[in-house]
């Protein structure tokens, strides 16, 4: 959930002193910083000023400082505590600061937000993966550690053969991905699974029960079939020692290059050694030589240090100046490559039979997995649902725009993924046309969340090369692309760097780690605001590359004031579609995550309802459907079941649930409604006899204790 905070009363810090100023009221949406209508040039840094790494680290110092005063601006309570993370200055004095979130002491999972300053220090608005006040019973678990281990070895699905990954492998944190934060465990689970025999998975379980809550992969990868090939012949930074060189890149935070030697990924350190020679010529082309494999790891980090320093003043994967280590021939027949932000490393295999045994240390691949430690610095996106695509298709962008940035004429850039690596199709995954692998999806669906995150990440894949390159048949480094969409529209793109620079601003100030794909539009369409202005060609194009894989509408076009058409289903002679919501938020409009199939809450038919407010803070929500046919015969009605639970008590309507049609109130229900389960309810639908209308219901909650409203099996007759 990724709904925007609108301050009572804005009072921050001004970072660069250290002071508590106070802010007039603001919207977060009104009051960000934009450049003035049609101003389409680029800003440097996608807007963000460069800082050298003592200033960065002061202005976190300062934003430590200032957390407790922040955190009770933003509402949270006595036992939540702040923890500044970074720290982004736009060109104009703009701040951007990002904050994880504790409880109690325990981890916040779902608990962090990015707090945007005025030049002043007056706070303009925020950005929350969970909104509002984390409230929970208790922080006493019924279940132990011990316990905890052992359901998610239970829960586990991404690894085989899963057993608890040993001595402190669950923690206790609070789980605040949902509407309702929970106590749980984060535990580690190990088995065989697409990292190789040592892959991890980390499974939340509720910590009362021990029911499983979420579950997802620690290693971010990248797996192929086919030949890899060498970066060719580059120039590489090493360090001369005494009388011979060591691979270790003083231009680039000190990134050293080391040869795991075949050392298990369980622990890749184990007879690591570092790579050295008398002369400072490396490798000879081909996997006979240890070194090549070694050349092109610090080729392609070389490149993507280069590249998000050249384009966006980020000095290394977590803008601190330092270079994260690296460890190729990892493993034995190890068809793959991934980051590992807990020890602040990546790793590289050999490949095996499949691709001829050819080292997975391609210019893209290496650039993708560093990319992975840049998300996680920053947005740090779950690696579990549309997140998770995001996560991935984060890698796949900056990987791609890496390759553009790098100009090797043995590696020209294009928009296909691993490409050099010699796959059956040709590539791993295509930004024009995800879905021509066969498995990755190119326009979201509402099943798109529980898809394997490297194939939904088709989705953000999809949305970039429409951005950037629009629509229609291309050839781009040698290779064939064709920009089709999702509803048969044609548009132009605004070039490559525009759409990085639009989609990092998004990922660095306003993602949290449960962004989603209708969040990441919202990210995206400010981000393009604060570039290149809300009336801009650049926005307007945006959204349309969103509209074309299915994600929103496209805004009006700023040229003509004429909104855009977008393609719309006739219901068929149905009064309403996906009543029970069976099929997820198909013929659905919702302005949050309102539908859902979480255990958290119970449906009354099937799996999926809709869960309305909860939040205990104040916050109003929408659900609706347009184009509904309702019978022109009889004496039509609305029937749906309504479930209400809350904190308040007494009769007073605090928190209220209103049913509209076209706009009109017709039914209204809130706190005071509250029972033990559903109930179902009717509403007379007479006065719209053979029309066509939008049904809606709206909620609203106070800003005090919280009201749940859950809804299901709707249906017109």
């Amino acid at each position: 959930m990724n709904r925007k905070n609108a301050l009572a009363a804005a009072v921050a810090a001004a970072l660069a002193l250290g002071t508590v100023t106070v802010a007039a009221s603001q919207s977060t949406a009104a009051t960000r910083a934009v450049a003035a209508a049609g101003d389409s040039t680029a800003r440097p840094g996608a807007g963000f000023q460069a800082m050298t790494a003592d200033a960065r680290s002061e202005a976190i110092r300062t934003a430590d400082r200032n957390a407790a005063a922040t955190a009770g601006e933003l509402g949270l309570g006595p036992a939540e505590r702040l923890v500044a993370k970074d720290v982004l200055v736009d060109v104009d004095g703009t701040r951007h600061v990002r904050y994880d979130r504790t409880y109690d002491g325990l981890s916040v999972i779902g608990g962090d937000l990015v707090v945007h300053l005025a030049r002043d220090g007056g706070i303009t608005g925020s950005d929350l993966a969970h909104q509002g006040a984390i409230r929970i019973a208790g922080t006493t678990p019924k279940l132990t550690a011990a316990d905890a281990s052992a359901a998610a070895v239970k829960h586990a699905k991404h690894v085989r053969n899963p057993k608890a990954g040993g001595k402190d492998s669950s923690t206790l944190v609070v789980y605040a991905v949902g509407k309702t934060p929970v106590l749980a465990y984060r535990s580690t689970v190990t088995g065989a699974g697409e990292a190789g025999p040592a892959s991890r998975e980390a499974v939340i379980v509720d910590a009362s029960s021990g029911a499983p809550l979420d579950r997802y992969e620690l290693h971010q990868n990248v797996t192929g079939t086919g030949n890899g090939v060498t970066a060719g012949q580059v120039s590489i930074e090493t360090t001369q020692s005494g009388s011979g060189y060591t691979l270790t890149d003083p231009a680039h935070g000190g990134t050293i290059i080391y040869d795991s030697y075949h050392s298990p990924q369980s622990n890749p350190k184990q007879n690591a050694r570092t790579f050295s020679r008398t002369t400072n010529s490396w490798g000879n082309g081909t996997t006979s030589s240890r070194e090549s494999a070694a050349v092109d790891a610090s080729y392609g980090l070389a490149e993507t240090w280069d590249y998000y320093k050249e384009s966006f003043n980020r000095s290394g994967i977590r803008n601190d100046g330092r270079g994260a280590p690296a460890y190729v021939h990892v493993d034995t027949n190890l068809l793959n490559a991934f980051y590992d932000d807990d020890c602040f490393c990546m790793f590289f295999g050999d490949g095996s039979s499949q691709n001829g045994n050819t080292p997975l240390t391609t210019l893209d691949v290496a650039s993708h997995e560093m990319s992975h430690g840049v998300t996680a610095a920053t947005a740090d996106l779950t690696y579990s649902g549309e997140s998770g695509g995001l996560n991935e298709a984060t890698s796949d962008i900056f990987g791609t725009m890496v390759e553009f940035h790098a100009g090797n004429a043995g590696d020209p850039g294009d928009y296909y993924i691993g490409e050099k690596l010699n796959m059956s199709g040709g590539y791993m995954r295509r930004m024009d046309n995800p879905s021509a692998d066969g498995t990755s999806l190119s326009c979201w669906t509402s099943g798109a969340g529980s898809v394997d995150v490297h194939h939904s990440s088709g989705i953000g894949n999809h949305f970039f090369y429409l951005a950037a390159e629009g629509t229609g048949a291309k050839t781009i480094g040698g290779r064939s692309h064709n920009g089709t969409t999702c509803n048969n529209d044609t548009f132009s793109g605004i070039g490559k760097d525009k759409a990085a620079a639009v989609w990092y601003r998004a990922l660095s100030a306003y993602m949290t780690s449960t962004t989603n794909y209708a969040g990441a539009r919202t990210a995206t369409l400010q981000a393009a605001a604060d570039l290149y202005g809300a009336n801009s060609q650049e926005r307007y194009l945006v959204s349309k590359a969103w509209a074309a894989v299915s994600v929103g509408t496209a805004l009006p076009d700023p040229g003509t004031g004429t909104p855009t058409p977008s393609p719309t289903t006739p219901p068929s002679g149905n009064a309403l579609t996906n009543g029970s919501f069976e099929q997820g938020t198909g013929s659905w409009t919702q302005s949050d995550d309102i539908i859902t199939n979480s255990t958290l809450q119970a449906a009354r038919d099937g799996a999926w309802y809709a869960w309305m407010m909860g939040y205990g803070a104040a916050a109003v929500e929408s659900l609706s459907q347009s184009n509904i046919a309702v019978p022109a015969t009889g004496a039509p009605k609305l029937t749906f079941w309504l479930k209400v639970t809350t904190q308040e008590s007494g009769f007073t309507a605090y928190d209220t649930l209103k049913v509209k049609v076209n706009g009109t109130t017709l039914a209204t229900y809130s706190n005071a409604n509250a029972g033990s389960g559903y109930v179902q309810k009717t509403v007379d639908l007479s006065p719209y006899t053979g029309q066509t209308v939008k049904l809606e219901f709206a909620g609203v909650e106070d800003a005090y204790l919280s009201t749940v409203f859950l809804v299901d099996a709707i249906a017109i007759g």
